[in-house]
């Protein structure tokens, strides 16, 4: 029989793909991460993971036994979950959103969900999709509102099979501009147009995106800075720091001084949706996509 401890090591090391950080994450030592990885290999008679000086990668069977190890996890979570339903009738529901995101959509969806199910007890983590999306595979999380761009979902190491996707919203991504710029006044710009201007953007996965789609265009951008948020990089282009590329749902609320102009099609868009593992015993969980879905709908229809 497969040990479950050996399990979560497993998932833990292709999570860091080291065994020292997942030594440091697990509070073990080196040594005891490896021998329990080397235990596991002898159970199931092959390799899991491929040791290098650079650290480990998951063989085949690596990646089936991290998917074992996530669905394992979700089942027991989801047990001890109705274990405290039945001893105290209260259900949790814990949600993890990206921050803009869950700015728009999560209030109004919250007091939808309360109003049908008063006792639910609600928690909320705040985290970028690629750290949120491996804890719903692993019923850390119920769901997580998150987004992605032209690619798949960002959901690291293991399988995606057991996540359902949500489609709620799509957020073009607008360009800002100080409102004395010269191209201030156009109603919509081509990327190549902004060839010479000077960056500042809102987070680390915007600027891979705009050099993504800078290089299309056929030129480099020059980014003088990154933030980690997209109120602060506007404030910056008024400050005449140079332009920005914001999503449409975080341009509120104004800065005077500033204007907002599309990007010609085919732009860049972020993809916004929720994930979650379907499951029939959920109710409350049904009920809260179902909020967002319709709170989503309302800011279309603006």
């Amino acid at each position: 029989m497969i040990d479950v401890q050996r399990l979560r090591v497993l998932r833990v090391v292709a999570e860091h793909g080291s065994f020292n950080q997942a030594a440091a994450a697990l509070r073990l030592t080196p040594s005891a991460v490896s021998q329990h990885v080397a235990a596991l290999e002898r159970s199931l008679g092959t390799q899991v993971v491929a040791r290098s000086t650079r650290g480990v990668t998951l063989t085949q069977a690596g990646h089936i036994m991290v998917g074992a190890a996530e669905a394992v996890a979700a089942e027991l979570e989801h047990a001890q979950q109705q274990v405290a339903r039945l001893s105290t009738g209260r259900t949790q529901l814990s949600v993890a959103t990206f921050t803009s995101g869950g700015r728009l959509l999560l209030p109004a969806a919250l007091t939808r969900l309360t109003a049908v199910h008063p006792r639910t007890v609600l928690h909320i983590r705040e985290g970028e999709p690629e750290d949120t999306l491996p804890l719903v595979r692993q019923g850390a999380v119920d769901l997580a509102l998150a987004y992605h761009f032209d690619g798949p979902l960002p959901v690291g190491p293991g399988p995606s099979s057991r996540l359902e996707w949500t489609p709620l919203l799509e957020d073009p991504l607008h360009v800002v501009l100080p409102r004395v710029h010269r191209l201030a006044d156009r109603d919509a710009l081509d990327l190549a147009e902004l060839a010479a201007e000077p960056w500042v953007l809102g987070c680390l996965k915007t600027e891979a995106y705009l050099r993504r789609y800078a290089e299309r265009a056929g030129f480099d951008p020059e980014v003088r800075g990154t933030t980690t948020d997209y109120f602060f990089a506007r404030s910056l282009v008024a400050a005449g720091m140079g332009i920005s590329l914001i999503p449409s749902i975080a341009l509120a609320p104004e800065i005077p001084g500033l204007c907002t102009v599309p990007i010609k099609s085919p732009g860049p868009i972020r993809h916004i949706g929720v994930a979650t593992i379907s499951r029939d015993d959920r109710p409350h969980v049904t009920t809260f996509i179902r909020a967002l879905r319709e709170q989503a709908l309302q800011h279309n229809g603006h």
